[in-house]
């Protein structure tokens, strides 16, 4: 009976040794989408960070992407695995989202080394208040030009001061509420229009963005999903508001005059743009756009709904207990 308990305490040690030294792995070196994405996943299911994740995520070199032109008009800005677009126009560009930390002033050097000077800058849309989107706000705003507006719906605003001076692993600087988003708004920086869809879920305060996006003579409608995880959730109510919104941005896809074509992520591994952006480099006249994948972006919809229904089960079952 003895010899029994220890085979098995041997066997549950070396499970856990296993487990920790693969989570002492690097996660990628190479901003692979993949190995990301499960880290992820594995993250939302948990709540538990791995910890070669959270070494990643604070690895300013692995996480460098250099900048580059997605459309005729919008530019990738950001990181291994947070994005930043730039939407430019003659009289001014728009920016979605601003990192957070070394990573906002990456971005302002990404900005820069396109060509492209920060202080033309005249709108800043946010999609949430955590960390990762809106950390870098403060500093945007002293370095950009006076004028420059900065908008987000109104939870977001108060959900973005709350998470700055509460986070656990990361305060910042947060700024006075300016624009303040309501669903289906439409809001202007220099020529670029961009319109507001509230998108509660991954926050209650999440908003999503719709504008367009020129290659050529073509323009897409492009569309960025505000929130794409279930990690910080409080309850089943706003899992059923995830729901409600993933299932909203489907129909986006499919009704109205025109329709939303593609999707530019908020984090690059959820799409595999990470990989995607390269065929760029190799792209002829004649070959389709590479990040245009409508039938990606449905069923990365559809698995997020599934994924979500799974978790509403589990939320309901905590609430009733």
């Amino acid at each position: 009976m003895k010899l029994r308990h220890l085979q098995n305490a041997l066997a549950a040690l070396t499970v856990l040794s296993a487990q920790a030294s693969a989570q002492e792995q690097p996660l990628t070196t190479k901003c692979e989408s993949a190995p990301l994405m499960a880290a992820f996943v594995a993250f939302g299911e948990t709540g538990r960070m791995p910890s070669n994740l959270a070494k990643f995520l604070g690895d300013a070199a692995l996480n460098k992407v250099e900048p580059y032109k997605a459309f005729d008009n919008v530019y990738y800005v950001g990181i291994c695995w947070v994005s930043a677009w730039l939407i430019t126009s003659p009289n001014g560009h728009v920016l979605i989202d601003t990192l957070y930390g070394s990573y906002t002033s990456q971005m302002l050097s990404n900005i820069r080394a396109l060509g492209f000077d920060p202080k033309d800058i005249k709108l800043v849309v946010v999609t949430h208040g955590h960390f990762d989107h809106a950390g870098g706000i403060g500093q945007i705003k002293s370095e950009l030009a006076p004028g420059t507006r900065f908008a987000m719906t109104k939870e977001g605003w108060r959900e973005a001061a709350e998470d700055s001076v509460s986070h656990p692993r990361f305060r910042w600087q947060m700024i006075e509420p300016d624009i303040v988003l309501t669903d289906g708004q439409t809001v202007t920086g220099g020529d670029v229009v961009i319109q507001a869809f509230e998108t509660p879920g991954h926050t209650m305060g999440t908003a999503s963005f719709a504008f367009d996006a020129r290659d050529g003579a073509r323009v897409y409608r492009a569309f960025t999903v505000g929130g794409l995880g279930l990690n910080r959730i409080r309850g089943p109510e706003q899992v059923e508001a995830f729901i409600d919104s993933v299932k909203r941005i489907r129909t986006l896809t499919q009704d109205g005059p025109r329709p939303v074509e593609l999707h530019l992520t908020t984090h690059g591994f959820s799409t595999g743009l990470n990989e995607a952006k390269d065929r760029l480099k190799t792209r002829k006249p004649i070959d389709p756009h590479p990040l245009v994948d409508l039938p990606g972006f449905r069923k990365q919809l559809d698995d997020l709904q599934a994924g979500a229904e799974k978790r509403l089960v589990v939320e309901r079952q905590k609430k009733a207990n």
